[in-house]
């Protein structure tokens, strides 16, 4: 999910018409466009912004002309509950291969079960504004396909190294998250064709174990890169248990045997503390904020925020600021943005960029931040 450092910059740095420097908030927010239930987006080198919608559709915005094509190409979602399409990154050649990735859900052969899927394809953009993804090839799975329509995760990033990572959330299933037979509940590591690289943590054992770098996870819906190359995951937990994680080789993260929350039917789980062999979470939220988005800020227009990292707030309806020390960090702000925010990227601009939640027609809207005056 991170911005190309080479696109130009799709809006003047300035505070647009229309932009609301909300009573106690350090930044302006203009709102730029609105969407269908946007999930997920990430910028062209051209400064354009792809953005997902949940029942499937892919749409281009450009900046310039104010208006969103289609793009047309994209895989049958299965579409319900926490189910549809998802993630949408570039690949780390993308100037020069057009090679893009995305994440959606998918329902299983002739029954009623569903999975995260994850598929590379090549975007080739049109005169009119829109596009299409051809050649698209499923690289990866999550195994095996189970019933309900929550938890999937599949939250996609690149690391400095090329290799693509994937959030595998346990579907609600809680066991999968400690069973090496299963790729639920794991953070995923492959190569760029999604071939397993060999010097994985769990290379050695085969099967979807190999794919694996991190275990006993629920719902990571967050997965961004530090400046120095360390994996940070934000987790939404069970009833009392979001967590902020800085994600090490072959560790396991504890649940569902730990949590510093317990399960929402009233069902205590043990805290972290009580079994120090798992990987305790950096941060914990209770009351929670239901986390979606993160991102890693690294612009200019917020010099005093570079390097910190921003979460996008579901129930809190907010937008969190997190500061590192080291390999240790905090919260240090929580700004109202009053709707449950979903996604969070930073701009070629250096400007910050939310996505609501919005469920009906153009009601999740795209927003830019900028210095308040």
């Amino acid at each position: 999910m991170a911005a190309c450092s080479n696109a130009a910059a799709p809006q003047a740095d300035a505070p647009a018409a229309g932009a609301k420097a909300e009573s106690g908030l350090p930044f302006a927010v203009t709102p730029v466009h609105a969407f269908a239930e946007p999930w997920a987006m990430t910028f062209l080198p051209d400064g354009r912004l792809l953005v997902t919608e949940k029942r499937g559709h892919l749409q281009l915005y450009d900046f310039k002309t104010g208006k969103a094509g289609e793009i047309t190409g994209v895989p049958k979602v299965a579409y319900g509950g926490q189910g549809g399409f998802g993630d949408v990154i570039l690949h780390p050649d993308f100037a020069k291969n057009q090679v893009v990735y995305v994440s959606y859900a998918e329902a299983g052969d002739g029954d009623d079960t569903r999975g995260g899927a994850v598929a590379r394809a090549t975007l080739a953009l049109d005169a009119a504004g829109g596009g299409a993804l051809q050649d698209l090839k499923v690289i990866w799975r999550q195994v095996p396909k189970v019933s309900g329509q929550g938890h999937y995760g599949h939250r996609l990033a690149f690391d400095s190294a090329g290799k693509l990572w994937i959030s595998s959330s346990e579907r609600q299933k809680f066991d999968p998250a400690q069973d090496m037979a299963s790729n639920l509940g794991k953070i995923v590591r492959l190569n760029d064709d999604g071939s397993v690289p060999a010097d994985n943590p769990f290379a050695s054992q085969g099967g979807v174990a190999a794919q694996v770098w991190s275990l006993g996870h629920r719902n990571v819906l967050g997965i961004a890169f530090d400046a120095q190359g360390r994996l940070w995951a934000q987790e939404m937990g069970p009833k009392g248990g979001d967590e902020l994680n800085l994600i090490e080789r072959g560790a396991n993260y504890g649940y569902p045997i730990v949590s510093n929350g317990d399960h929402y039917d009233g069902r205590e789980i043990p805290d972290h503390d009580t079994r120090p062999e798992f990987a305790a979470p950096k941060i914990t939220w209770n009351p929670v904020i239901s986390p979606a988005g993160l991102m890693i800020y690294s612009g200019s227009q917020f010099p005093d925020w570079k390097g910190d990292a921003f979460i996008g707030g579901l129930s809190s309806e907010s937008l969190v600021r997190i500061e590192f020390d080291g390999t240790n960090a905090k919260e240090a702000a929580r700004y109202d943005m009053g709707q449950r925010i979903r996604e969070i990227e930073q701009g070629p601009d250096g400007a910050l960029y939310l996505l609501e939640d919005g469920e009906g027609r153009d009601a999740g809207r795209l927003l830019k931040l900028t210095p308040a005056a």
